[in-house]
């Protein structure tokens, strides 16, 4: 038997990954990639027998494959709060999905081992932009406020380390970074005795430096959207650069788009909650895009609806 883990490489489908690890030590497979990268089941080759679980990918972008593999067989255990679309009905899938806004993957696998590594589930929380669900976690975890400030400085160095348009862009492989993940069962301990936190930081700095210096393409009250330059630091900062964004703007929905180098670009939005269309139900109007209620996004924006895109999210979000 072989036991796949298909996971999201930012910082929530690290942590659910590393939570999970911890608690069923063994040999595994691991399926991963930029945080773009999310049709990750498809490259599962499972039989009967294998057991797969997918962290932090939305159902929706791979039912068919989870399909595939189930009725090759294998099991598949899911853990996901994207928008999961119509659900297989399956003996053999599993499914932990939970899309409210304020839930992120990790919280999800946090509930089911009931907190045994709940310091990792609030790294991940704060990588995914929810710093009051990490800071709720880290409180239930028991850990002072000084420690909160660097799991939440650990969170966002991975999730910023996930962004670009190939690993190639990154500093860290997430897999690489999975395995070097694996033998602490407190982040604080990675923290320490890892040189990863520290690299990540410094080159965070550089490369978010030079993100706050761009002005908006376009901006209205409730509505801002930019365009980044066709450069590996800028399409590193494009989550980052969204959550702090939203947190500067918090009435204001934003939209950043990183241009390809094959062409077109990719999208990240944040919407601020109780808007009446949230981020993912907008993306999802654009082939490639989904999301949850309050961060969605778009794999890939040809240049030609570069256009509509800026018009409808405008049209959409713009206060009136």
């Amino acid at each position: 038997m072989t036991r796949y883990f298909a996971f999201n490489g930012d910082a929530d489908g690290l942590c659910a990954l590393q939570q999970l690890r911890l608690a069923e030590p063994g040999d595994a497979t691991l399926v991963t990639g930029v945080k773009r990268d999310i049709q990750l089941v498809r490259r599962v080759d499972a039989v009967r027998g294998d057991s797969v679980t997918v962290l932090d990918v939305s159902l929706e972008q791979n039912r068919d494959d989870v399909l595939r593999l189930l009725e090759a067989g294998a099991s598949v255990r899911y853990f996901d709060h994207h928008r999961a679309g119509d659900m297989p009905q399956h003996r053999g899938l599993d499914a932990h999905i939970d899309e409210a806004p304020d839930v992120c993957t990790s919280a999800i696998v946090d509930r089911c081992l009931e907190g045994r590594y709940r310091a990792w589930a609030a790294v991940a929380a704060f990588g995914d932009g929810l710093s009051s669900v990490g800071a709720t976690l880290a409180r239930k975890a028991g850990l002072a406020a000084a420690s909160v400030t660097l799991l939440e400085e650990l969170g966002t160095r991975l999730n910023y380390n996930a962004y670009g348009e190939a690993v190639t862009d990154l500093h860290f492989d997430p897999q690489a970074l999975a395995q070097q993940m694996l033998p602490f069962a407190d982040p604080l301990d990675f923290i320490r005795e890892s040189d990863v936190h520290a690299s990540l930081g410094a080159c965070y700095d550089d490369d978010m430096r030079r993100a706050r210096a761009l002005t908006p393409l376009h901006e209205t009250p409730g509505a801002t959207v930019m365009v980044l330059p066709s450069e590996a630091w800028a399409r590193r900062t494009i989550g980052v650069l969204a959550n702090e964004l939203s947190r500067g703007r918090p009435d204001s929905a934003i939209a950043i788009l990183s241009p390809k180098s094959g062409g077109g670009f990719t999208v990240s939005v944040r919407v601020p909650a109780k808007r009446a269309v949230d981020a993912g139900a907008f993306c999802s109007t654009f082939a490639s895009g989904g999301g949850r209620a309050t961060a969605g996004g778009i794999n890939h924006l040809p240049e030609s609806e570069v256009e509509r895109f800026a018009a409808h999210f405008t049209q959409r979000f713009a206060m009136p």
